[in-house]
C-alpha cells in the first residue's frame, strides 16, 4: 500500500446501497460517483476504481444502525476511515433539502476541511461485550413491562397485594393464591405471571453470562476495581467498560463527565451567563446507570460486607481511592440536600462526581497516571 493521497471519500451508508462522494485537495467542489451495494465485495471493487495505483484513500461515513462492518473493511485494507458523530456534522440552518446525494457531497467535504468528529470504535471483543450489556439491559425493560401489566390487571379486578414491598418472595406466594370465578381470568393471570418469571430468567442468565466472562475479558480486573466502588455492581461497571471502552482516553475527568452529559447546559451573551440542566449529549446507557448508583450515597458512609468483599480483589490504592469516593459523595448528597436541593439534581451531580472516582481507578489500575490527578 503507497502513501496516503489526498481523496476524501464521503459514505452516505443504508441498509442496502452506499451513496459515495470524492473530495479532491485543491480541486473545488467534491463528485458525485453514484450509489453502490452494500457489499464488501462492491466496496472492494469501489476501492479498485478510486484508487488503481494502490493508494491508501480517506474514508469517512455517519455512524448508525449499519455497525462498523464497513469501517473494519477499510482498515483491514490499508485505508483511512472515520465514523463520524451525526449530532456534530455542522449543518446549515437555511437547508430544507437532504437527500442521499447532497449527504454524501457534505460528509466528502467536511472530511477535506476536517471539520467532522470521529466517534470511538470498539474492537471485536468490546462490541461483543456492549453487546452483551445492551441485551440484559433490553430483557430488564421487558421483564419491567411484564411486571406493570401483571399489577395493572390485578388492579384492575381489585387484588391488591396488602404486604408492603412487591415481587419478594413473600409476594410470588401472596400471586399464588390469587384467585378469579371466571376460569379464562384466571389462565390471564397465569400467563402474566409465567411472562414475569421467563423475563426474569432472561435476564438473570444474561448477568450470569457477563460474570463468566468477566475472567477472560481484557478489561475484566479493570471492572472488579470498580465494583470496589459503592453503587457500583457488576451490572454497572460492566456496562461502563463495554461502553466507554479504554477510558484513560479521556485526558481528565471533567472531560469523562462532559462526554456522559453531565455538565450543565450554558447559555451565556455578554455579561449574562445563565445555566440550565446537563446536557444529555454523549452515552446515555453509561449516564443512566452511574445515576442509578449515585442513589446509594444518600446513606452514610460506612464500609458494608457486601463493599469490603469487592473490595478484597482490588489493590490498597484502588480500595483507597473507592474509600475517598464514599466519604465525599456521601458528604455532597448530605450538603446539597441540606441546602434545599431538589433530591434529582442531588443524585445527578453525585453521578457527575462518582464518573471523576471512575476515571481515577481505571487509571491507577492501567498504570497512566495516578488516582489522585483526578481529584486535582
Amino acid at each position: 500500500m503507497n502513501e496516503f493521497n489526498n481523496i476524501y471519500v464521503g459514505l452516505d451508508v443504508h441498509k442496502a446501497t452506499i451513496a459515495v462522494a470524492v473530495a479532491r485537495e485543491g480541486r473545488g467542489e467534491p463528485e458525485y460517483h453514484g450509489e453502490i451495494e452494500n457489499s464488501c465485495a462492491a466496496v472492494a471493487k469501489l476501492i479498485n476504481r478510486l484508487s488503481p495505483d494502490g493508494e491508501a484513500l480517506r474514508f469517512c461515513y455517519e455512524a448508525g444502525p449499519c455497525g462498523y462492518g464497513l469501517y473494519r473493511q477499510l482498515i483491514g485494507l490499508g485505508h483511512a476511515c472515520e465514523v463520524v458523530a451525526p449530532s456534530l456534522i455542522p449543518r446549515k440552518s437555511g437547508e430544507r433539502m437532504k437527500t442521499d446525494r447532497r449527504d454524501a457531497l457534505m460528509l466528502a467535504r467536511l472530511h477535506r476541511s476536517g471539520e467532522l468528529t470521529a466517534v470511538w470504535v470498539p474492537d471485536e471483543e468490546q462490541e461483543a461485550m456492549r453487546d452483551l450489556s445492551r441485551a440484559r439491559e433490553d430483557m430488564k425493560s421487558l421483564e419491567l413491562k411484564a411486571r406493570q401489566r401483571l399489577g395493572a390487571f390485578l388492579l384492575r379486578h381489585g387484588k391488591r397485594y396488602p404486604g408492603k414491598s412487591r415481587w419478594t418472595q413473600a409476594h410470588w406466594r401472596w400471586l399464588e393464591g390469587v384467585k378469579f370465578e371466571q376460569v379464562l381470568q384466571q389462565l390471564v393471570l397465569q400467563e402474566y405471571i409465567d411472562s414475569v418469571r421467563s423475563a426474569q430468567r432472561r435476564v438473570a442468565q444474561l448477568e450470569a453470562q457477563m460474570r463468566d466472562h468477566l475472567g477472560i475479558w481484557s478489561l475484566g480486573v479493570v471492572a472488579e476495581a470498580l465494583m470496589a466502588l459503592r453503587g457500583v455492581s457488576l451490572v454497572t461497571a460492566v456496562t461502563t467498560l463495554a461502553e466507554l471502552g479504554d477510558i484513560t482516553r479521556f485526558d481528565s475527568p471533567r472531560e469523562l463527565m462532559g462526554y456522559l452529559g453531565l455538565v450543565p447546559s450554558e447559555h451565556s451573551s455578554g455579561p449574562s451567563r445563565r445555566q440550565g440542566g446537563i446536557t444529555r449529549t454523549g452515552n446515555g446507557h453509561v449516564r443512566r446507570v452511574l445515576v442509578e448508583a449515585a442513589w446509594n450515597y444518600r446513606f452514610a458512609a460506612r464500609k458494608t460486607h457486601c463493599i469490603e468483599r469487592r473490595a478484597e480483589k482490588t489493590s490498597p490504592q484502588v480500595q483507597a481511592i473507592a474509600w475517598q469516593a464514599q466519604k465525599r459523595l456521601c458528604g455532597r448528597y448530605r450538603t446539597l440536600m441540606q441546602a434545599g436541593k431538589d433530591k434529582k439534581q442531588v443524585t445527578t451531580a453525585v453521578a457527575r462526581e462518582l464518573a471523576g472516582f471512575i476515571w481515577a481507578i481505571v487509571c491507577e489500575v492501567q498504570g497512566k497516571a495516578h488516582g489522585s490527578k483526578a481529584l486535582a
